[in-house]
C-alpha cells in the first residue's frame, strides 16, 4: 500500500482548493458586475476558510453541524424541536402571521426598503432567495419572537420590517421558507435564483426581479412600481 506523505496531502488540499476556486473565477470572468462583485467575495471567503479551518481535519464535522444549525436559525428553529403548528404557518395561516395576512400593503411605507419580486442575500449564510411578501413590522406568534429574539432584540426587532423569503434547500426540489428582519437581507441584482414554488407567485424574471401575479399585485400593488415613478412589465 503507498505511503501518505505530507507532501501527497498537501498536493490533495491544494487539488480540491481549485475547484471552487475555477467556479467563482468562470463566474467572475463573463458575468454582470453584481454577480463578478458577488463570486469574488465568495472566493475570498472560500480561502480565508480553507486557510484557516479546512487544512485542520478535526472541523470538517463541526463545519457540518455549523451548516444546519444556520439553516435551523434562519427559519427560526434554534436549540429547540419546532412546533409543527409554527412549521406549518411558515408556509401559509390565516392568521396573518409571517407575512400571509391578505390586506393589501398600500401606500407604502418609506421604511419598507424591500419589495415583492426581489432578489436577497441572507447576511448571516450568504444564502440567495426571493422575497414573497412583507410586513411592516413584525408580525409572528409570541412564542416564536421569544424564541427567535432576545429580551434585549424583542422591542427593537418588533418595530422592523420582516420579509417572507424562500430559499432553495438542500434538494434539488426542496424548499426552505424564513421569515427575516429587513436587516438581516441585502438586495442583489442581474441574479436568478432556482427555487421551487416561484411559479406560484410569479410570471417571470425580467432580468432584474421577478414579476408579480395578478392576485400578488393586488397585495402589493405598490411593489411594481420603480423608484423614479414608471412600473416594469
Amino acid at each position: 500500500m503507498p505511503q501518505v506523505t505530507v507532501t501527497t496531502v498537501l498536493q490533495l488540499v491544494l487539488i480540491l482548493s481549485a475547484l471552487p476556486a475555477q467556479y467563482y473565477i468562470s463566474l467572475w470572468s463573463g458575468s454582470t458586475v453584481a454577480q463578478r462583485y458577488h463570486a469574488t467575495s465568495r472566493l475570498l471567503g472560500i480561502w480565508k476558510e480553507w486557510r484557516t479551518s479546512y487544512l485542520n481535519g478535526t472541523v470538517w464535522m463541526k463545519w457540518a453541524t455549523d451548516q444546519m444549525d444556520k439553516v435551523k436559525l434562519m427559519v427560526g428553529l434554534g436549540e429547540e424541536e419546532q412546533s409543527p403548528a409554527i412549521e406549518v404557518m411558515l408556509y401559509d395561516n390565516d392568521q396573518g402571521f409571517f407575512g400571509a395576512s391578505k390586506a393589501v400593503r398600500s401606500p407604502r411605507p418609506p421604511f419598507v426598503f424591500l419589495r415583492v419580486g426581489e432578489v436577497v442575500m441572507e447576511r448571516k449564510g450568504h444564502m440567495v432567495g426571493v422575497v414573497v411578501s412583507w410586513d411592516p413590522e413584525l408580525r409572528a406568534p409570541p412564542d416564536w419572537v421569544s424564541r427567535v429574539y432576545s429580551n434585549f432584540e424583542g422591542p427593537k426587532a418588533e418595530n422592523t420590517p420582516h420579509y417572507k423569503v424562500l430559499f432553495s434547500g438542500p434538494g434539488s426540489s426542496s424548499l426552505l421558507v424564513a421569515y427575516l428582519p429587513q436587516t438581516q437581507l441585502q438586495r442583489i441584482t442581474g441574479l436568478r435564483p432556482d427555487i421551487p414554488t416561484l411559479e406560484q407567485y410569479f410570471t417571470h424574471f425580467d432580468g432584474e426581479r421577478f414579476i408579480m401575479k395578478p392576485w400578488l399585485r393586488e397585495i402589493y400593488p405598490d411593489d411594481e412600481e420603480d423608484d423614479d415613478g414608471g412600473y416594469t412589465d
